[in-house]
């Protein structure tokens, strides 16, 4: 019973975002652009490889971790 209704709130949830997650549409400049410049992106590179060892030294972690507790 816990796990259907665990199951229902989670598709729900997932539903309801899928309405919410939409950008409304913003004003347009008269020449085809929405209102003003954009900013430059954020570069996501930079740290990608240090992102990825951390990632896999936590997964070790956590192996480890539930290893010693079983």
């Amino acid at each position: 019973m816990k796990n259907s209704l665990k199951f229902y709130f989670v598709t729900l949830l997932l539903l309801a975002s899928d309405f919410v997650a939409f950008a409304q549409p913003g004003d347009d400049d008269g020449g085809g652009g929405l209102e003003g410049d954009d900013p430059q992106p954020a570069p996501i590179d930079s740290k990608l490889i240090i992102l990825l060892i951390i990632g896999i030294l936590f997964v070790f972690y956590t192996y480890k971790k539930s290893k010693r507790t079983v």
